[in-house]
């Protein structure tokens, strides 16, 4: 039964990733064309609100696609190393908020925690999903109870679950004084758009989010519960062992710097399949002073970079494209143009083709959907490199 279940869940996560890669190609068009629009309308013009409805709608739909990529495990993760003591302290007040006034939020933190490696708001996101999920089981209210601690290896074998292999963890339990699963519904929690809930509350893609981060980030989730008891949650967190020279703290400041002049004059060669995204590109950086060369293919992209004599600085490319994909695109320029600067554009993760590329390339990820203003940051920041 659990071999069948894993198989179901891989499939349908098939069927999400897939789904969300696709919506993601519209999302990037009906993002883009309202940023086109925006920048042609004052905010006094009637039109201004309808556009700016539009884009917001677009961004609400885009955090939908974001949930099916990370039940899927394909969206994109900015892995950083955490200390999970001061992650939880800082989401304890948010998490206190979202509870409400019937339910008690407790903190058990374990003593000198390791560091784990993970993406900091996916895995806040993993904690409000499940207290959520706690508070809703406990309509009457109660106790919900976050607890941390390491675990060794020699630990592991106290817990009765599978596939958990031996190795030293960081383990969170998130717990519940609720009404518990019922048996029959036990094996479907963590299915996208499986809900107990009544129809227009949840989504369900709650738990499933959840699973996806859990499994993206290298961890294992388990849960326990009984009926008119409660539900505890346990997530086993490999721990983070730095390597030799390696600096402690993870993430980088410099990302956040603001670039004033979003303007070029460089010739960039745009290959995407896709043809509302490729048009809406291509306007965006012609509006922006760029020379631009289009591509509907990667044949067709080496066809066009012969003709312009490989005077082109910069490849903007799309990771998945009929018969020359991204990556063999790359390979195929690198033969003549080793110096070549490249964007990568994808609905899918950074991960899901990064290892189709050759060991060391250097090059640049734009996650879809993106807006104008993106798109000329990311242009601007790889040409400044």
């Amino acid at each position: 039964n659990q071999v069948r279940q894993q198989q179901k869940m891989e499939s349908v996560g098939q069927l999400a990733g897939g789904v969300a890669h696709d919506f993601n190609n519209v999302l990037t068009a009906i993002i883009g064309f309202s940023d086109l629009l925006l920048a042609n309308h004052r905010p006094s013009d009637p039109s201004f609100q309808d556009i700016m409805n539009i884009k917001q709608n677009a961004n609400r739909a885009a955090g939908l696609v974001r949930q099916l990529l990370a039940f899927s495990r394909r969206q994109t993760l900015r892995p950083q190393v955490l200390a999970l003591g001061d992650v939880l302290s800082d989401l304890s007040i948010l998490l206190t908020r979202l509870l409400g006034e019937k339910v008690k939020l407790q903190m058990v933190h374990g003593r000198d925690l390791w560091p784990i490696k993970a993406d900091l708001n996916q895995f806040e996101q993993v904690i409000i999903n499940l207290a959520v999920n706690g508070r809703d089981a406990m309509p009457g209210g109660g106790t919900m109870t976050v607890r941390t601690r390491n675990l060794t290896a020699a630990e592991v074998a106290a817990f009765n679950y599978h596939p958990l292999p031996p190795a030293d963890y960081v383990l969170i339990e998130v717990e519940d004084n609720g009404t518990g699963i019922p048996a029959d519904v036990q094996a479907r929690i963590f299915e996208p758009f499986f809900s107990t809930k009544e129809v227009g509350k949840g989504t369900g893609l709650g738990l499933s989010t959840v699973y996806g981060i859990v499994k993206q980030t290298g961890a294992h989730i388990f849960f326990d519960s009984e009926m008119g008891k409660g539900t505890t949650f346990r997530i086993f967190v490999p721990r983070y062992v730095p390597a030799e020279g390696e600096k402690p703290v993870g993430g980088s400041s410099e990302a956040n710097v603001e670039i004033a002049d979003l303007t070029g004059s460089a010739t960039i060669l745009l290959v995407e399949d896709e043809e509302a995204v490729r048009a809406f590109a291509a306007r965006a950086l012609l509006s922006r002073g760029y020379k631009v060369h289009e591509a509907s293919s990667g044949v067709e992209a080496l066809e066009v970079m012969q003709e312009a004599g490989g005077k082109v600085d910069l490849v903007v490319s799309d990771v998945v494209m009929p018969e020359l994909d991204g990556p063999s695109l790359l390979r195929e320029l690198r033969k003549t143009r080793p110096e070549l600067k490249i964007i990568f554009v994808s609905g899918y993760a950074e991960d899901a083709f990064k290892k189709n590329l050759p060991e060391g390339e250097k090059f640049n990820f734009l996650p879809k959907p993106f807006s104008l203003k993106q798109l000329a940051v990311a242009v601007k920041e790889t040409l400044g490199r």
